[in-house]
C-alpha cells in the first residue's frame, strides 16, 4: 500500500485531492492507497446541506470562526476539522461497484475503536444522540464526544473511505458547528462536538497518527509516495467541485 504525503495545499485542495487518488486506484495507475494529514481548519459542507435556506449564512459562519467552508462530495452533513485533528483517506481499487457499502462502514468503525483503544482511549462504536453529522458508525469517546466520523464514496473500479478524527484542541470545532448548525437550522447538542483530548488530556496528534499509521502497516507494507505530474495537473478541476 502506498501512504501518499500531500504537502503545500490549501483547505480545499487537500479535500478534492482524495478525488484525485479516488480516480488514479480506478483507472490503475495506482494500486491500494493511504492519506493521513493534519488539515487546515475546514468545514465540510453536505450536498444536502447546500439546498437549506440558512447555507449561505452558515458559510459566512464558517469564514467568520476562521475555518474554511468547503463542498465534499462524500456523504454526510456539515463537518468540521482543523490542525488538532486528523484526516484518513483510504483508497483501494474493487471489482464490484456498490458492494458491502455498509459491511465497510462497520467494518473500519469497528477497527478504529480497537485501534484507540490499543492506546488507551475509551472509544465506543455508534451514534450519540444529538451529534452533528449522525451516523450509526461513528466512533465515540465515553459516549460523551464524536471522535470518528466517517464517509465513502463508491464508483466503477474503486471505492474511498474517508474518516475525520479529532483529537484535541475541541473550542474551535464546537464554536463553530454551534453557529453552521444554528444557520442551517439543525438541531444537535453541542456537547456531544468536542475532541479526544477533553475525555484524555494527554492524547495527541502524533500518538493518534502513530497508532493508525502502525494499524494499517500491520496488514500490508506501507510505502512512502507523492503525488505524481498527472494528479496535479487534475486537482484543479476537483477542486472547482469543492470551493465555495
Amino acid at each position: 500500500m502506498t501512504a501518499v504525503e500531500t504537502t503545500g495545499l490549501d483547505a480545499v485542495e487537500q479535500l478534492a485531492f482524495a478525488r484525485v487518488l479516488l480516480d488514479s486506484v480506478k483507472r490503475g495507475q495506482r494500486g491500494a492507497t493511504l492519506r493521513v494529514y493534519r488539515p487546515e481548519p475546514t468545514v465540510a459542507f453536505g450536498a444536502r446541506d447546500r439546498f437549506l435556506p440558512g447555507f449561505p449564512a452558515a458559510v459566512d459562519a464558517a469564514r467568520e470562526h476562521g475555518f474554511t467552508p468547503a463542498l465534499r462530495s462524500l456523504g454526510g452533513r456539515a463537518a468540521a476539522y482543523h490542525p488538532g485533528s486528523l484526516v484518513i483517506d483510504h483508497i483501494e481499487p474493487s471489482t464490484d461497484f456498490i458492494k458491502d457499502t455498509n459491511a465497510r462502514f462497520a467494518g473500519f468503525g469497528q477497527e478504529y475503536v480497537d485501534v484507540l483503544r490499543g492506546i488507551g482511549i475509551a472509544a465506543r462504536l455508534g451514534e450519540i444522540p444529538g451529534e452533528y453529522c449522525p451516523g450509526e458508525h461513528s466512533v465515540n469517546v465515553g459516549g460523551r464526544i464524536k471522535a470518528i466520523g466517517t464517509a465513502q464514496r463508491v464508483v466503477s473500479g474503486a471505492w474511498l473511505f474517508s474518516s475525520s478524527v479529532v483529537v484535541e484542541d475541541p473550542d474551535p470545532i464546537r464554536a463553530v458547528l454551534t453557529d453552521v448548525e444554528a444557520a442551517l437550522g439543525v438541531d444537535w447538542d453541542p456537547s456531544t462536538g468536542g475532541s479526544i483530548t477533553e475525555v484524555h488530556p494527554a492524547v495527541t496528534v502524533a500518538a493518534v497518527a502513530e497508532a493508525f499509521t502502525g494499524h494499517f502497516a500491520r496488514s500490508r507494507p506501507l510505502v512512502p509516495g507523492s503525488p505524481t505530474p498527472e494528479e496535479l495537473e487534475r486537482l484543479p478541476e476537483q477542486v472547482r467541485g469543492h470551493r465555495l
